[in-house]
């Protein structure tokens, strides 16, 4: 007994057709080179190995287990969740503090506030990071002669490691909390006016119904930005590599990113360098479904 084939429904096909562009471009440059990157991991792909392609060997999972050893991987996978873990938040707190300012009525021309705010955000993080190098220059720079206009000793903070990150961190969330700023705003705009009257005629304070109504409808903002600024914060590379010379000082700066860059397209260890590809990818994937099932459950 045959089975005749079906043909697929007219909605179907529309769909596919539609979705097809899209999808090859999806596997064209995203899961290719992730593939890539896994089979390159395997491998002691080198400089040597850019002139013949004979020389590349399989090592399986060698390049793993030399990373297991490494100390400078673990002192980027550090600072890297020292970033990602005080920037963010902050990055978040920040940004919600910034909607809720402009979202309220007292606020006049929250149009140009916005914009000003949004600003550093569509501009090129190369320029802010070098803009933000003079300003944190030890002698000369701005934010220094405030220091000592407040009483307070000039910081060297980008030569001393206990300040170095910090800097790199208020950078990021001058240059970031914007974006973040107008998704907020967003999410307070779609919050029904008659939930803030019900809780008024029933006596709530203001703290009541920002922990009871605000937070709670602004759930989906806050996993989008948060799993947004995990992912980009996990690969933060750009800031230590103009502002402190590629990780300094004594590696105080050095995140995985810049890491893999130095392993990759300094030394020439390519293989090396999609090892740390791909357990930053498994990192970030584990953090991002965490903040899904927490989402999830809250939901539930």
């Amino acid at each position: 007994m045959s089975l005749e084939r079906r043909p697929l429904p007219s909605e179907v096909r529309a769909a596919l057709i539609f979705l097809a562009p899209a999808l090859l471009v999806i596997g064209l440059f995203f899961l290719l080179p992730i593939g890539a990157s896994v089979l390159l991991s395997l491998t002691d792909f080198d400089i040597y190995a850019l002139g013949d392609l004979g020389n590349v060997r399989l090592v399986g999972l060698r390049n793993f287990a030399r990373l297991v050893g490494d100390p400078l991987f673990w002192i980027s996978m550090r600072n890297t969740f020292y970033f990602v873990f005080v920037g963010g938040p902050l990055t978040l707190g920040v940004a919600l503090g910034a909607a809720l300012l402009l979202h309220s009525r007292l606020v006049r021309w929250k149009g140009v506030f916005r914009t000003i705010f949004f600003a550093p955000y569509v501009t090129t993080l190369v320029a802010v990071a070098i803009v933000f190098r003079y300003l944190y220059h030890p002698r000369f720079g701005g934010l220094n002669r405030v220091l000592e206009l407040l009483g307070i000793p000039a910081i060297d903070w980008l030569g001393d490691p206990r300040w170095a990150m910090p800097a790199i961190i208020i950078l990021a969330i001058w240059k970031n909390f914007g974006y973040a700023m107008i998704l907020f705003i967003a999410g307070l705009q779609a919050i029904p006016v008659s939930l803030y009257e019900a809780a008024r005629i029933d006596g709530a304070s203001g703290l009541q119904v920002f922990r009871k109504i605000t937070l709670p409808m602004l759930g989906p903002t806050f996993l989008f930005l948060g799993i947004m600024t995990t992912i980009g914060y996990f690969q933060f590379f750009a800031e230590p590599y103009v502002m402190t010379g590629g990780g300094g000082p004594v590696n105080a700066t050095l995140s995985t990113g810049l890491l893999m860059y130095k392993q990759g397209f300094r030394w020439w260890s390519m293989g090396y360098a999609a090892t740390i590809a791909v357990v930053l990818g498994l990192v970030i994937f584990v953090f991002s479904a965490f903040q899904f099932s927490i989402e999830k459950r809250r939901t539930a």
